[in-house]
């Protein structure tokens, strides 16, 4: 197998991997409060408690993954296209 071959069979079985999971899960945690929905922070003696609800996921912790946000943005394109 030539090594051309072999890259393009690894980015197809990643780009269909990641169209799989998707697919099946397109919500994954958010990235500023890792999935808890509000950040934390320490008082004074170090002791962790809550802070802010997450500005960026609104206190749900979740966020469209970007590959279901492209996919979306083209069905609704397709829609509006086809009325």
């Amino acid at each position: 197998m030539t090594p051309a071959l072999l890259a393009i069979a690894c980015l197809l079985a990643v780009t269909l991997g990641y169209a799989a999971k998707c697919a099946a899960s397109p919500f994954g945690d958010c990235r500023k409060c890792h999935g808890m929905g509000h950040l934390t922070k320490t008082d004074r003696k170090g002791r962790p408690k809550r802070g802010k609800d997450c500005r960026r996921c609104r206190a749900t912790g979740k966020r469209v993954r970007v590959g279901r946000r492209l996919y979306n943005r083209a069905t609704a394109t397709y829609r509006a296209g086809t009325r």
